[in-house]
């Protein structure tokens, strides 16, 4: 664990991998220390903000003092997104996997997956726990616009493409369910720690 000051108000802890960020964040989002007002894990960081009268030495020393345990999830809540199941790489990620199309739905829907971080773009969760079976590389070359609402996969990760954009992820399905809206409170529907069932609906 290395930990960076971010000017006064916050510190910028570099860990080893993305196990550690989420043992960490747990922690500290299950019992923050004194003084801390938010907890922003990524992919290898985890950003400690706080306020005075907490000092940068106080939360500094907090931080170093947390036990993360193996296995803890802080709850969040949970999500239901429906899916229907016709995304374009649907039939090369079976190819990928060695599954069938059929195989890779249920593996995608038959385990709860979780909001590990969030990035990419406004609303964008980056998933994590689903089915070992169902990691596969990017893409290799990026789509220019890859619809709102696209399921994809890739690495260890599942997400919901919050609005159009580019991407360069496996598209196996599409939702209706907003996922990002300015206008909600909060206007995230997927936040660190919330568990995501993903479930079949027929098409259209």
């Amino acid at each position: 664990m290395r930990l960076r000051r971010c000017g006064d108000t916050a510190l910028l802890v570099e860990l080893r991998d993305l196990d550690e960020v989420v043992q960490l964040y747990d922690a500290l989002a299950a019992d923050p220390p004194p003084g801390v007002t938010d907890v922003l894990p990524a992919a290898r960081t985890v950003l400690v903000r706080f306020e005075p009268p907490a000092s940068p030495s106080e939360v500094e020393s907090a931080v170093r003092a947390v036990q993360p345990a193996a296995g803890l999830r802080t709850r969040m809540g949970e999500v239901e997104i429906p899916v229907v199941y016709d995304g374009a790489d649907l039939a090369d990620v079976a190819a990928l996997t060695g599954l069938t199309e059929r195989e890779v739905v249920t593996a995608h829907t038959r385990t709860p997956w979780i909001v590990a971080f969030c990035g990419f773009a406004p609303g964008f969760g980056y998933l994590i726990g689903g089915d070992s079976r169902l990691a596969v590389p990017r893409r290799s070359e990026s789509r220019v616009r890859v619809p709102a609402g696209s399921i994809a996969l890739a690495g260890e990760f599942s997400g919901v493409y919050p609005r159009e954009s580019p991407g360069g992820w496996q598209l196996i399905g599409r939702t209706g369910v907003t996922v990002w809206d300015i206008d909600a409170h909060p206007p995230a529907l997927l936040k660190p720690g919330v568990r995501v069932r993903f479930t079949e609906v027929a098409h259209d």
